[in-house]
């Protein structure tokens, strides 16, 4: 399911199976998670420079051909490929630890083919093994939604009272990785979302309420996951003294101005951006010791546009996956 320009619906395409080069894997794709990204790059809000692209970056896939030290190129091993597909492993932020803001860095699904398809070829530098105990449906979620949360949820440090605003496909993982760690969460949704309201309770969250509503205390800490700037005085106004907001999506609407205040007493405004394989080192083994469980929905791959548009709808808890 390609995609050809801003505006445009995906279309399908027949291509050639793509062919591994040096230190690639050529992956039979299993499943794709459908993440919020797909949707700011089909709006345009994030560009991609060089179409038609194959989108999808939460690819679960079966190695079919190609070496790479990671799975040693074993024929049918698991791997999941995530949003940060290539770095220059050069620069400076690549040789101090920082190789999400590479400057040459390539993201899977924007500038690398994805996996909304039947194949997909990736780095084997950027293949994960999948963790045991997860179907691929159950997997996708973890490579996006899964990775990027848990890099946001590192930023909070040792916060124990946690605001999660959108309780989508990232917050539903991140829930109960926090409730493993003993913090305390409190779910924000859009406002009169009771169905949504009630999941995150289910998951434990031990309060649930609507994004503009005050939560019964103070917060340590939150996380942003909403692409809505509005939400961050919201946020701020909620911490604590000390207190950190982390917005963890790649794109957000302007930040609205507010006062002061609501930054001083050493709270702190704070962005994601992308992820790095310790995050996926760190994160992948610890899904089964807690164990997540991730609430999807399947579509099929001609429905990839479909399940787009359910995501923007709000038509689904927890995360879609598309499986060719």
């Amino acid at each position: 399911m390609v995609f050809e320009e801003v505006g445009a619906p995906l279309r399908p395409v027949r291509l050639t199976v793509p062919s591994p080069g040096p230190g690639q894997l050529l992956l039979e794709v299993q499943a794709c998670g459908v993440c919020r990204t797909d949707l700011h790059l089909l709006d345009g809000e994030v560009e991609i420079a060089h179409p038609p692209r194959v989108l999808g970056h939460q690819i679960v896939g079966s190695v079919v051909g190609g070496r790479g030290a990671a799975t040693e190129g074993d024929a049918g091993t698991r791997v999941g490929v995530p949003w940060l597909g290539w770095t220059d492993g050069v620069c400076d932020y690549c040789r101090s630890g920082r190789e999400n803001l590479c400057p040459n860095a390539q993201f899977t699904g924007r500038d690398i083919d994805g996996g909304y398809a039947e194949y997909a070829v990736a780095d084997a530098r950027y293949c994960f093994p999948i963790p045991e105990g997860f179907t691929d449906l159950q997997a996708a979620p973890l490579l996006c939604a899964g990775l990027i949360g848990y890099r946001a949820l590192r930023m909070c440090g040792q916060a124990v009272c946690l605001g999660l605003y959108g309780f989508g496909a990232a917050a539903h993982i991140v829930a109960q990785v926090a409730r493993w760690q003993g913090r305390r969460v409190f779910a924000f949704t859009r406002d009169g979302d009771e169905e949504t309201q009630a999941f995150a309770r289910e998951l434990g969250a031990e309060w649930a309420g609507g994004s503009g509503e005050s939560p019964p205390e103070e917060l340590d800490a939150a996380i942003i996951f909403a692409p809505a700037g509005e939400l961050a005085p919201l946020a701020l106004r909620a911490l604590a003294p000390g207190g950190t907001v982390v917005c963890a999506g790649i794109h957000m609407s302007d930040i609205p101005s507010f006062p002061y205040s609501v930054l001083w007493e050493e709270r702190a405004l704070r962005s994601v951006a992308n992820l790095t394989r310790r995050d996926a080192e760190e994160m992948l083994p610890l899904a089964p010791r807690v164990p997540v469980r991730t609430r999807v929905s399947a579509y099929s791959l001609e429905a990839a546009g479909e399940a787009l548009e359910d995501l923007r709808a709000g038509r689904f808890a927890g995360a879609a996956v598309v499986v060719p």
